[in-house]
């Protein structure tokens, strides 16, 4: 496992030694940034970023690598993540690692620009994490939700689906937050 691009493209990274962690290949990373630039263009730098669920913190250093101004990652075990982000001691400003329940309200008040959930398949999980995320997510947000390739999730009314793409076993759901509710 390695960052695909960037300014720390071919960094390697620490992988998982369970089957419990399932890292979203190199590839599905590759087509979703390039989904990315063609939504928000080639400059992240005024992004910030949530990721949810995120095990090896693969895609939150993608992030960090591509350009975005911080990156949250939230996961119930922080392992992993905290030894691969302390592969990256010049951004340690840019990186929050939070140890806490992806699927209940996250301990911050920033708004993100983008989220990316990469949830155990098939488990309900997805939903539960979009709901609770909703009071962090800037109106208009692009939301990247990682799936099993048959997988559906129930999307809160104020979440627009924008696309979905298959990559092997995995599926992303790409939606639209249209912001809070009256």
């Amino acid at each position: 496992m390695r960052i695909i691009g960037g300014t720390y493209r071919g960094k390697k990274l620490f992988t998982p030694s369970s089957d419990n962690i399932r890292p979203t290949s190199d590839r599905t990373r590759e087509a979703i940034f390039n989904i990315l630039r063609s939504r928000l263009g080639s400059n992240f730098s005024q992004f910030k970023l949530v990721d949810l669920f995120c095990g090896t913190g693969a895609f939150s250093l993608e992030a960090i690598s591509q350009g975005f101004s911080l990156v949250c990652s939230v996961d119930i075990d922080t392992t992993l993540i905290q030894k691969n982000a302390s592969l990256f001691p010049n951004e340690t400003n840019k990186i929050k690692i939070i140890k806490a329940d992806a699927t209940r309200k996250i301990p911050t008040n920033t708004k993100f620009d983008v989220l990316f959930m990469d949830a155990p398949y098939n488990k309900g999980l997805s939903s539960k994490a979009l709901i609770n995320i909703i009071p962090n997510l800037s109106s208009g947000a692009i939301c990247l939700i990682e799936t099993h390739k048959d997988e559906t999730i129930d999307l809160p009314l104020n979440f627009s689906v924008i696309d979905k793409r298959k990559y092997g076993t995995a599926q992303i759901i790409i939606v639209q937050f249209l912001g809070q509710l009256s």
